[in-house]
């Protein structure tokens, strides 16, 4: 009987071993599945970066064997250099004046479409085309509508107005420039602002209509609040984005006239492949880097605020 009895216990802890067995396997494959796409990450995104703060304290000749360090020289030689404060500047101004833009434009066609009820994937489609489109062929349509002979100053000239120098233009330029980056990157915004206002039930509306609370208000005291982290991820992504404004500068300027509008990345790319100054582009690098971190941390600390409205 005590034999009988012991059986069912001996027989009852095989299987929790099996089980844990199992639970490890599934751990083992749930880590090797993360860690293999975070080396990659690692190798392609971490370690170039660490890599380039070395570069930046060396004065870098590809075709010389002796890389000797010179320490915060280059950054030095930077900042006394009038075309990178220039792309400095150049760069803050597509930030300042294309993210607000850029948002501002996708949160009126994402509420504009949200209130239409036919036809409105089509629409959706329309605005988000252009998105993915590719940047260097929307850049040089852009280019060909603003030349001395374009369509634009056809316009003009069928209206009586006199011709525009546009492109041509130091103070014309940069504004030109971000207007075609926010025209490309308003369906995307469109795309993010549509998808938090479905997020937000219909019951607030409904509530603070049957209050006597007009459109303008519902707007203000329900939609921009229950947007908030919609808002943040928007302003945080775009200014990441036209901090390293690159291709379409490249393709419609390249960077004038006179640099009015060359902006950090082209710099960067001009000093590391037209001039082979490797070590001050790391060091400008750097400086980008910093520059993006800076401004994310700080968009995420004041926007994310809870704000009464």
């Amino acid at each position: 009987m005590e034999r009988a009895e012991a059986l069912p216990a001996v027989r009852s802890r095989a299987p929790q071993k099996r089980r844990l067995g199992l639970k490890k396997q599934r751990y083992v494959f749930v880590y090797t599945c993360l860690l293999l796409p975070l080396l990659f990450f690692v190798s392609i995104r971490i370690l170039p970066i660490l890599y380039s703060f070395n570069v930046g304290f060396r004065e870098w000749d590809m075709l010389s064997e002796e890389k000797p360090f010179v320490g915060l020289d280059n950054y030095a030689t930077l900042f006394q250099d009038e075309v990178f404060l220039q792309a400095m500047k150049n760069t803050l101004v597509y930030v300042l004046a294309g993210v607000p833009g850029q948002v501002a434009a996708g949160l009126a066609v994402a509420l504009l479409l949200q209130r239409i009820g036919r036809l409105r994937g089509l629409f959706r489609t329309i605005y988000f085309i252009p998105y993915v489109t590719s940047v260097v062929a929307v850049s040089w349509v852009f280019r060909w509508m603003l030349m001395k002979n374009g369509v634009v100053n056809g316009i003009l000239l069928s209206l009586g107005l006199g011709p525009q120098l546009f492109l041509g233009s130091p103070s014309q330029a940069i504004y030109l420039v971000i207007a075609a980056m926010i025209w490309q990157g308003v369906g995307f915004q469109m795309l993010i602002f549509l998808t938090g206002l479905e997020g937000i039930p219909r019951l607030y509306y409904d509530a603070a209509a049957i209050d006597g609370a007009g459109a303008w208000k519902r707007f203000v005291h329900i939609t921009l609040p229950l947007l908030n982290p919609v808002i943040v991820f928007s302003f945080v992504i775009g200014s990441i984005d036209y901090l390293q404004s690159f291709t379409q500068v490249l393709n419609m300027t390249s960077g004038g006239p006179l640099n009015s509008t060359v902006s950090l990345v082209l710099y960067i790319y001009n000093l590391a492949f037209k001039h082979f100054n490797m070590g001050q582009a790391a060091a400008a690098t750097v400086v980008l880097f910093a520059l993006i971190l800076l401004l994310s941390l700080l968009q995420l600390k004041v926007l994310s605020k809870k704000i009464e409205y």
